[in-house]
């Protein structure tokens, strides 16, 4: 090993032995007992009811003050101050909006991989109903094209 500590030892590709992996941030299926766990802790966060007792919270700590209410320095020391519950508030919303774009993206992932299953089904299928017709082109079936990634000049456009 080189005296240059900038980047960490890798164990194999997206994965150092500090961290562990970088591309399972949102599994699909979570391996481990803590990966299971820490998968709840963004849909708790922002859960409605977490998000109205933080808003109670605040009404309490920022609110009541202004009015003229005294709120013990206890209270002050466990519920926190205004940018304690502001920034949970915002945190919590922050997690309710990432967890829509995770769905969101698994969501998008499997209509795309059934779509590119029924072009696949689709594409057998016109070479097996129009088999002498694709030969002719110069389509064999499970090979790739002979001129694959050319594209036909101007003027060549497939015409003898």
């Amino acid at each position: 090993m080189t005296a240059d500590t900038t980047e960490a030892p890798r164990d194999g590709e997206g994965k150092s032995r500090m961290t562990g992996s970088t591309n399972d941030l949102a599994m699909d299926s979570p391996q481990s007992l803590i990966d299971r766990a820490l998968r709840w802790v963004p849909r708790i966060l922002s859960s409605k009811p977490h998000i109205v007792a933080l808003m109670v919270l605040g009404v309490y700590l920022i609110v009541l003050p202004l009015l003229g209410v005294m709120v013990s320095a206890k209270a002050e020391l466990i519920g926190g101050n205004y940018t304690n519950v502001t920034s949970d508030i915002a945190a919590s919303i922050a997690a309710g909006g990432t967890l829509h774009l995770v769905n969101q993206s698994r969501r998008r992932r499997k209509i795309d991989d059934e779509r590119l299953r029924l072009a696949r089904e689709t594409h057998e299928l016109l070479h097996q109903v129009y088999g002498d017709a694709a030969r002719q082109l110069g389509h064999v079936p499970g090979a790739a094209r002979p001129d694959a990634g050319q594209r036909p000049s101007s003027g060549d456009q497939g015409r003898p």
